[in-house]
């Protein structure tokens, strides 16, 4: 077996299983697995693994640059808490959410960016409608509040639909046509491999556009109603679905957040619990890395199956949400403990700031 560290805990065998599969693949040189670890497809969901020669599009994922946003502001709040039901509405009347996104393409000058032809295709079919979109599923908008008070603005959003069709074009495309998710890849000196890590790139910058986009609306959303600013030099992007060269190897991280030492980063718990602004250790045998989350405990239909309206209403007390059947898979129980997860990876990551939500917007 290749070299490889496992920091998760309780783990199913379908996740070690697949992980060890991709670990067995001749390219293949060493991997990683985050506490937050569970099944994916291809490769688990926390999984992170270093190849030679070859970059795989089903290893990345389909939420290309999908990843988490946060910024400490100068909002009181007090005044934060006092208007949250206005904040909370003109949130979502600013970002549109689940699978709508803007009437008209957002402005953003992209030109100097390395692509292929296949993103400009895909930016002509309402590929800048979605800039400043959230998206569905975990994605979410959270203003929340740490240790001293201080009001931060937390984004986890992606590359949307731009990013799913260039991943669904370089899997059939590294499938021969066919198969979409599997140990295929192409070498990265093959022109299928240079186009790819180009539009790959690119969807990172989109993504991280997004999430500014995004930004920017729920901060002017906030002074309709409160006094503030963000600290925009304090701003924080880093995401949790890519491949970077690094010392000639090839690191996919699927659900796992870079965490060189000194990198500031974000590991979100759930809609009640809050998230942790973190610093990296630097760690070479996560291969620099961190979790991207808690983690699910239960499944989405196991959530909905599981967990009652109560129960999800009760433990939200405190927090202006969306709380009815459409969020109910995103409950608190339905993940992991924050604090179990953070002390797994105690070697990995510093926590600077515990932030917990007053307003929280879902997809």
């Amino acid at each position: 077996m290749k070299p490889h560290k496992i920091y998760a805990t309780d783990l199913d065998s379908a996740t070690l299983d697949q992980f060890y599969r991709a670990l067995e693949q001749d390219f293949s040189v060493r991997g990683a697995l985050m506490p937050d670890a569970h099944l994916g497809y291809s490769l688990p969901i926390g999984a992170v693994v270093a190849t030679f020669g070859v970059i795989l599009p089903s290893w990345v994922g389909y939420d290309i640059g999908c990843g988490m946003c946060a910024i400490p502001t100068s909002f009181i709040r007090d005044q934060v808490r006092q208007q949250a039901k206005h904040i909370f509405t003109a949130i979502y009347r600013a970002i549109p959410v689940g699978f709508s996104h803007n009437r008209s393409d957002t402005p953003w000058d992209y030109q100097h960016i390395p692509r292929t032809p296949l993103i400009d295709r895909l930016l002509t079919k309402n590929g800048l409608k979605q800039l400043g979109s959230l998206g569905s599923g975990n994605h979410f908008i959270e203003i929340s509040s740490d240790e001293s008070r201080r009001i931060w603005i937390i984004i986890h959003s992606g590359s949307r639909n731009l990013g799913h069709s260039v991943a669904s074009h370089y899997m059939k495309l590294a499938g021969g046509g066919k198969a979409r998710e599997g140990h295929f890849g192409f070498a990265v000196s093959s022109e299928p491999g240079r186009e790819y890590i180009k539009d790959l790139n690119f969807c990172l910058q989109f993504a991280r556009q997004n999430r500014f986009e995004i930004l920017r609306r729920v901060v002017t959303a906030m002074q309709q109603h409160c006094d503030g600013d963000a600290s925009w030099q304090e701003q924080i992007n880093r995401n949790h679905n890519h491949a970077e060269e690094k010392d000639g190897l090839w690191i996919h991280r699927k659900g796992a957040t870079h965490a060189e030492e000194g990198m500031r980063g974000v590991i979100p718990g759930n809609m009640r619990d809050g998230s942790c602004i973190v610093v990296g250790k630097g760690n070479p045998q996560a291969l620099w890395s961190s979790s991207h989350g808690a983690g699910r405990a239960l499944g989405r239909k196991q959530a909905q199956r599981q967990i009652s309206m109560q129960q999800f209403s009760a433990s939200m007390d405190g927090v202006v949400a969306r709380i009815d059947q459409t969020t109910l898979d995103e409950a608190p129980a339905a993940y992991k403990n924050l604090d179990t997860v953070m002390a797994l990876q105690k070697d990995l990551v510093t926590t600077l700031h515990r932030v917990r939500p007053l307003i929280n917007v879902k997809g």
